[in-house]
């Protein structure tokens, strides 16, 4: 589990075939401070468990599903990306609950600079759509962002917009996303709940003896 406040930009130092998946290794030496052997580590708000490390960095497996799922299939060595250790049981959660587990991709669609804060508006899939609500909460490659609009809800192209503050601008990888570039999007979990039981209907009515 993480909150998506982003603790150091690491950098993808190789990417080697493993099966139908691949291994990276990333330079990430604040991440491997007091890591262990299965550690859970976010690479872009991808939920990565530790396979090796060393005091510079550390290597992960990415499964087949993952790299279809997440911009990790583009990762090259050099690429930045974002890097948060799981939040320890206690911690203060800076940002919302994120669980790695990225529901898809979305891309940067307009960057508009402002006196202390850059709006960004990045597409969205249709089906992600219903999940993602003004002044709600998303993860942006890891990072936990507050929605600041979103398209109407009968909008053929579904968008939304972020306003990113000048902390994360250079805290994160953010500050570097240009209008044609993939992101990583994780909605809220609890909007992901509600769809779900949403999708069974109606509950079925209570009988005399109090049962379902």
């Amino acid at each position: 589990m993480f909150t998506g406040i982003v603790e150091e930009i690491g950098r993808v130092l190789a990417v080697e075939p493993s099966g139908d998946g691949v291994r990276l290794a990333l330079h990430a030496p604040g991440a491997v401070v007091g890591v262990h052997h299965g550690d859970s580590i976010a690479v872009s708000g991808v939920c990565l468990t530790v396979v090796d490390w060393t005091d510079e960095g550390f290597t992960a497996d990415v499964m087949k599903q993952t790299l279809d799922m997440s911009t990790l299939d583009a990762a090259t060595p050099g690429t930045p990306v974002n890097i948060e250790r799981a939040t320890a049981a206690g911690g203060r959660l800076g940002g919302h609950i994120v669980q790695g587990h990225i529901d898809g991709t979305g891309t940067v669609l307009d960057v508009r600079p402002g006196a202390q804060w850059r709006v960004v508006r990045i597409d969205l899939p249709a089906h992600l759509a219903p999940l993602v609500v003004d002044k709600g909460s998303i993860a942006v490659d890891g990072v936990s962002l507050t929605v600041s609009a979103v398209s109407p809800a009968d909008a053929a192209e579904p968008w939304f917009e972020v306003s990113l503050i000048p902390e994360t601008l250079s805290a994160t990888t953010l500050g570097e996303r240009r209008p044609g570039d993939p992101v990583n999007l994780e909605t809220d979990i609890l909007a992901r709940h509600v769809q779900r039981l949403l999708a069974f209907g109606t509950p079925g009515t209570r009988t005399e003896g109090g049962s379902l």
